[in-house]
């Protein structure tokens, strides 16, 4: 007997031999995600302690002036780098904060909308 394997990404299953299926989701363990999307759970989204380095780049993107990247680099001793990568994957992605930049004399400020 002959085995295919074959993927179909519309069903989540595979056809490992003649008529047997395979699910990728196990009925008995739900994944975060699909528990969330049905509704289960609730996503809450995680805050920062005020006193952690996100807590404290949150705390200055909120000043009505903003912050430029050296002054969230002082505040946290992050390299740029790091604290470009914060911007993007803990405020924007993770928090689903909105940041507004602006450059004005040569220097970029970076702040939360709203």
């Amino acid at each position: 007997m002959r085995k295919s394997i074959t993927s179909s990404p519309a069903t989540k299953t595979k056809t490992i031999a003649k008529g047997h299926q395979k699910s990728r989701l196990c009925a008995k363990r739900k994944t975060k995600n699909h528990l969330r999307i049905t509704g289960v759970v609730a996503a809450a989204k995680p805050s920062p302690s005020p006193d952690s380095k996100l807590g404290s780049i949150i705390t200055l993107l909120r000043r009505p002036n903003g912050a430029s990247i050296g002054d969230l680099c002082k505040a946290t001793g992050w390299q740029a780098h790091s604290v470009r990568g914060a911007l993007s994957g803990a405020i924007k992605k993770k928090l689903g904060l909105a940041l507004t930049t602006e450059k004005t004399a040569g220097t970029r400020l970076y702040r939360i909308a709203g």
